[in-house]
């Protein structure tokens, strides 16, 4: 069974032709025809996810792990809009998004007709591409041009586009196959397209510069951002661990790992004397990956600029430290193979110095963990240490993703985190759609307002038995008694928004296993078991304490 409607058979098969295997649809009326088609279609996943802000996330979560795009439909009117925040996201996270609204035509905009509102390029300023399709025969040769580029930009340019399709009623005729007109003109158009992305080749010669400039330096720092588990650039990155005039900081989620590289940035470049900084300020900088999550590396680099920037990377030129000279528009993996083949030896104890300042560090850490008192700090210990190895493991923003920046990550497991935009809105919803991908256990870190803000995410039929969710709960937003501002005012209960919830009666409503915890005993006694198979997905909250969880934190900083 296919729905009548040509429009929406074109939308399903350019679909088809450009390998999207996996759509959530919300629930609609607008998006019969759509609906009808995808949840038909022999090589095509549907899932069916109420909440739209939610399906976005969810399918963006899949999307993360499949490193291909993933489609969300849903109806007209104001259910598009609840997209945007993880159209936001996946743009600034470079991850493929299809977005397919249905919408009333256009003789139906603007005149008191129900369910819609102005949807053409609704998404204009975070939105890689948007085909506004028009319900006409006539228009066949057309929309299927704005399809076809409209699925070439995602896969290629590794972002959200959105597709914008008209329906006039009926909206529920269906046929028993799909037209062959319709399918041979979407094959003729995919067969003349360019989907493979082509990186800007540069000869050896054209990075001469570059190459004078490495090996001239004795101070040279690779920052590693946010970054999909990569074993070829694992690797290359091991061969510059050899090099003592390098120095390699990575974060929770660059998910790359070494003895030799800075694995946990803040705890390294805290409490510095202005000499230290300006020992550890690089001659040259190179950075790749995404977003960068520590402010600290931040602020110093922006206060001690490198003299040379180099930003490598396909699509993007990120010049978050406001000195960027040099935009290395390829495969960072490319690049740094062609860099370290150049490469002489200079001597230098850049590296050398700054893993005894870690050493150092680590000491310090550990004695001041052994004896902390249970706090967020130390309920994070407990977490981290009792995960399995190789799972993945999702974790939210504010605080929650800053704690894990603190401590080694075991070099097993997988790390993700909506950094793009860093909001807290989705971070349930991508966890769910990476654990319905993931052939390893997914483990998802949350704070209480992200859990809660996003509650809805649990509205999924599509959660694996064996995902789990460890909820810190500190009774309000525990970030803001920690960065300065806050306190000092007489507003604190509108940044902190304290609250009494507890997850006990969600979990029973979505089928959850809970388990409730509130000292580090207790949570070590049940982490043992909550990783073990079950018929259900399981919850653990972890109450901690309001009043000190602060104090620690900053206790923690001055002992370094």
């Amino acid at each position: 069974m296919f729905p009548k409607k040509e429009l929406a058979q074109l939308v399903v098969s350019a679909c088809h032709q450009f390998n999207i295997d996996t759509v959530v649809i919300s629930p609609g009326s607008r998006n019969a025809p759509l609906t009808v088609g995808f949840s038909n279609h022999p090589t095509i996943e549907a899932l069916s996810v109420v909440d739209e802000r939610c399906a976005a996330f969810f399918a963006m979560g899949i999307a993360q792990q499949k490193q291909k795009p993933v489609a969300i439909v849903c109806s007209s009117g104001s259910a598009l809009l609840n997209y945007y925040p993880a159209i936001s996201e996946a743009f600034y996270s470079n991850i493929p998004l299809v977005v397919i609204s249905a919408d009333r035509p256009k003789h139906l905009i603007d005149i008191g007709d129900g369910q819609t509102i102005r949807q053409e390029n609704v998404f204009e300023n975070h939105i890689l591409f948007s085909a506004n399709l028009i319900e006409k025969e006539s228009q066949l040769k057309k929309n299927t041009d704005l399809l076809v580029k409209a699925l070439q930009v995602s896969i290629n340019q590794k972002g959200p586009v959105h597709i914008n399709v008209p329906f006039d009623e009926p909206l529920y005729e269906t046929v028993d196959d799909l037209y062959p007109v319709i399918v041979n003109k979407v094959k003729q158009s995919f067969d003349k397209s360019n989907v493979i992305s082509s990186e800007v080749e540069k000869s050896d010669e054209g990075y001469n510069k570059l190459f004078s400039i490495w090996n001239s330096s004795t101070k040279k720092m690779i920052l590693v951002g946010s970054n999909f588990p990569d074993v070829k650039l694992q690797k290359i990155l091991d061969t510059y661990a050899e090099d003592t005039s390098v120095l390699v900081l990575t974060e929770t989620t660059s998910n790359i790992y070494h003895p030799k590289f800075i694995n946990s940035i803040d705890k390294l470049i805290s409490k510095l004397t202005e000499e230290e900084y300006k020992e550890l300020q690089p001659e040259v900088l190179i950075t790749l990956g995404g977003m960068v999550i520590s402010k600290r590396i931040k602020q110093f680099l922006r206060r001690l600029q490198p003299k040379h920037h180099w930003h490598v990377d396909e699509l993007k030129a990120m010049n978050t430290y406001h000195c960027l000279s040099e935009f290395v528009q390829t495969n960072p993996v490319t690049f740094l193979r062609i860099l370290f083949d150049k490469k002489k030896d200079v001597q230098s104890d850049y590296q050398t110095r700054w893993l005894r300042v870690k050493g150092i560090r680590t000491i310090k850490h550990e004695v001041y963990l052994k004896n902390c008192e249970y706090s967020d700090l130390k309920s994070f210990e407990a977490i981290l240490d009792s995960i399995p190895d190789n799972s993945q493991v999702q974790i939210s923003n504010s605080s929650i993703i800053r704690y894990s920046q603190l401590f080694d990550m075991n070099s097993t497991l997988q790390v993700f985190c909506n950094r793009g935009t860093s909001g807290i809105d989705g971070s349930t919803s991508t966890a769910i759609g990476a654990a319905f991908n993931s052939k390893n256990q997914t483990i998802f870190i949350t704070g209480d307002l992200s859990f809660f803000y996003d509650s809805n995410a649990l509205w999924n039929t599509n959660i694996p038995k064996d995902f789990r969710i460890i909820i810190l709960n500190n009774a309000g937003g525990g970030i803001f008694r920690y960065i300065p501002g806050p306190l000092t005012t007489n507003a604190t209960e509108y940044f902190e928004t304290p609250h009494g919830l507890t997850a006990a009666y969600l979990s029973k409503m979505y089928g959850f296993e809970y388990v409730q915890i509130k000292d580090l005993k207790s949570l070590q006694n049940n982490l043992t078991s909550f990783y073990l198979e079950s018929n259900q997905p399981k919850i653990m909250e972890v109450f901690t304490p309001k009043e000190i969880n602060d104090v620690v934190l900053k206790n923690y900083f001055k002992n370094l």
